[in-house]
Order: structure tokens, then C-alpha cells, then sequence
């Protein structure tokens, strides 16, 4: 009740509750206090962005979309393929010098009737995948520690600086005086070629995560370690993705240089063995194997990415 501004008589006050109905939800400042002062870090993360790209689309339209990506990507190899036929048939290039793709794929039926084609690309990816998988661990660690630690950083990107710009057959000689002649130093030469791109883009990612969202983190008592897997590690998905695909992409690169220690397998010692026998179709065939392993491998990658981003978009 309260005094009319126009006479002496009571009017009734109107209710806050009447006002905004029965079924009506509380003013946030009528919310018990706990509720009020608990920020939201899902609403917060995705006011940053952190949304799945085309989730809004439908599902044929995606569907559409990679299709179209798929005939788009197989344009320039077919085109090449249709160039590399032409010339080796109806040009005066010497066989030894430029196999038909007939002859390449004679190589590699010559090769698997002997069973050794199936294992030479069985023993090649295993080697890149183990590297690949001890390498990434090692980067993502560096990273994160180098990312999250002035100190760190200070301490040790010079000395990673400089270990990243050493070539990776500068490492063969090391690795065989201490690692021996079996599997130990080439998976190690693969691991060591895996290893930087991820800890670079980890590295660099982390430091420029929004400082807003750490503090809506802090705002939640998360400590050090659930800070860093809640909501630093998610903020930068794409770009560790991206260092993991640098990292296959150079795994494969060290392979060959892996294959040069000693070895009597895989697709590294099929190239140098066909370049001392002069078998040209055999190298092509080496090569086009390696690159379709290498698509293949990031292409998984890719997979894992949109998984991570549905996960955390």
C-alpha cells in the first residue's frame, strides 16, 4: 500500500509477481546468489566463435558440397595422368627415362605376385605412424609447456629454434651410432620430423588464446591441468589439427630418409634400390605410393578435425 500523490487515501502497490505473471521466470536479481554470480562458459565460449562451421547447412547440402569437392580434386591428377600417357606413348622419350603408366602398373603387379608390395607399404606406414604418433606427443607437450610458461618459452624455443633447422640427414649419422641399425633410430628420425610443426603451431596458438575466456575458466576454480584441457586445448583445435597435419606431412618426408638406415624394406629403400637397378617404372610407382598414402593418411586427419570441432564447436 502506498499514499496517492492526489489525496490522503491508500492505493494498492502493484505486485512484481502480478506484473510479470505466475508461470513468469525470476529477475536475475531476485536469483538466489549463487546462481547469480556463476558465469556461463559454454555461452561465453560461443559468443568467441566456437561453433561448427556448415551446421547450420543440411545434410544434402553437404553432401553436395563434397561431392563437388571430390570431382574438383580429381581434375588436375587425371589431367596429368592424361598428359603423362600421351607423352610416353606418342613421343620419342626413351622408356628408361619416362614409363608409361601401363608399365608402372605392370611394376607394382610384378611386386605384389612376389608378395613384396604389401609389405613394403605395411612396414613404410607402420614406421610412419608410430613416429608420427611419439612425435605428436612430444610437440604437444613442448607446445603446451612453451605456450602456457614465459619462463618456458624463454628457456627453450631458442634451443628448439635451432634443433627445428637441422636437416633431417644431419641425424642419420647420430642415430646409428647410438641407436644401432634395427627399427629404434628410423622411427626415432620420423618422431624427431613430427615433433616441431605441432609444437609450433601448439606453441603459438596457446599464447594468443583470448585471455577473457581463461578468466571466465578462473571465474569457475578451474585449476592449471583442467584449465589447459577445457578450455585452452579446445579454444586451439584448428591449429593443433593443423600442426598434426604438418606433422603427418613431414613424417612421411623423414620416412625415406629414415629407410636410407640400413634398410632392406619398405617404400624409402624400394626408391633407392630401383634408382641402383635403374628401374624407373619401380621409382614412379614408389612415388605415386607415397603420395596416395600421404592423402590418405590426411585425409583420416580431417576426419578427426571435424570430429573435435563437433565435439567442441
Amino acid at each position: 500500500m502506498s499514499f496517492d500523490e492526489r489525496g490522503a487515501a491508500l492505493v494498492p502497490r502493484p505486485s512484481s509477481e502480478g506484473s510479470r505473471g505466475a508461470g513468469a521466470p525470476p529477475r536475475a536479481d531476485e536469483r538466489p546468489q549463487e546462481q547469480r554470480r556463476r558465469p556461463s562458459l559454454l555461452l561465453f565460449a560461443s559468443s568467441y566463435g566456437f561453433s561448427s562451421a556448415g551446421a547450420d547447412l543440411p545434410e544434402a547440402t553437404r553432401g553436395r558440397l563434397r561431392a563437388r569437392a571430390v570431382v574438383l580434386g580429381l581434375v588436375v591428377p587425371l589431367a596429368l595422368l592424361a598428359v603423362w600417357w600421351f607423352a610416353s606413348e606418342y613421343t620419342d622419350i626413351a622408356d628408361f627415362l619416362l614409363p608409361s603408366p601401363t608399365q608402372v602398373v605392370q611394376a607394382g603387379v610384378e611386386l605384389a605376385e612376389a608378395g613384396l608390395l604389401g609389405t613394403y607399404v605395411a612396414i613404410s606406414l607402420q614406421r610412419v605412424l608410430i613416429g608420427f604418433a611419439i612425435g605428436a606427443s612430444i610437440g604437444l607437450a613442448l607446445g603446451a609447456l612453451v605456450g602456457l610458461s614465459r619462463v618456458a618459452s624463454e628457456l627453450l624455443s631458442p634451443m628448439l629454434g635451432a634443433l627445428r633447422a637441422v636437416p633431417s640427414l644431419a641425424w642419420v649419422p647420430l642415430l646409428l651410432i647410438y641407436l644401432g641399425i634395427n627399427e629404434e633410430p628410423k622411427i626415432t628420425l620420423i618422431a624427431i620430423g613430427a615433433a616441431f610443426p605441432v609444437f609450433t603451431t601448439v606453441a603459438g596458438a596457446l599464447r594468443h588464446v583470448d585471455p577473457h575466456l581463461v578468466e571466465v575458466g578462473r571465474a569457475y576454480g578451474l585449476g592449471r591441468l583442467r584449465l589447459l584441457t577445457t578450455v585452452q586445448l579446445p579454444a586451439v583445435v584448428p591449429a593443433i589439427v593443423s600442426g598434426l597435419r604438418l606433422a603427418l606431412a613431414q613424417a612421411w618426408l623423414f620416412l625415406v630418409a629414415a629407410e636410407l638406415i640400413s634398410s632392406s624394406m619398405g617404400l624409402g629403400f624400394l626408391l633407392t634400390d630401383s634408382q641402383n637397378n635403374g628401374r624407373m617404372d619401380r621409382i614412379y610407382l614408389a612415388i605415386i605410393l607415397l603420395a596416395v598414402l600421404g592423402k590418405t593418411t590426411d585425409a583420416l586427419v580431417g576426419l578427426g578435425e571435424r570430429a573435435l570441432l563437433k565435439r567442441w564447436g
